[in-house]
């Protein structure tokens, strides 16, 4: 799994005009079941979109943006999926699944 790193508001605007799927997951560094839910993620991920880490703690507000936009209430740790703009998918602590996410979604 390769990380892209999530730390500004223009890049996650920059993203949802693209109108691609990706991916940002949420994460919390001062929590061990965040913790746990970015070590699960790191060994089951394989799907072939993007997935964008955001430390919550460094870029709250970015995390704000990201609620408001998406109409996903802010939980930590969570993983919401974009797709055409719009939020499509959301998991937050330990619901963060990669079989759940694929069983959900189709790309």
């Amino acid at each position: 799994m390769k990380w892209e790193i999530l730390t500004t508001e223009e890049q996650f605007l920059n993203l949802i005009k693209s109108g691609s799927v990706f991916a940002v997951f949420k994460h919390s560094t001062r929590c061990s079941i965040s913790s746990m839910a970015k070590s699960r993620l790191e060994r089951e991920w394989n799907l072939d979109i993007p997935v964008y880490y955001l430390d919550l703690i460094q870029f709250r507000t970015l995390s704000n943006l990201i609620a408001g936009y998406s109409g996903v209430e802010h939980q930590s740790p969570q993983l919401i999926v974009f797709q055409g703009g719009t939020a499509v998918y959301n998991a937050s602590h330990n619901t963060i699944q990669v079989n759940t996410l694929k069983e959900e979604l189709i790309f």
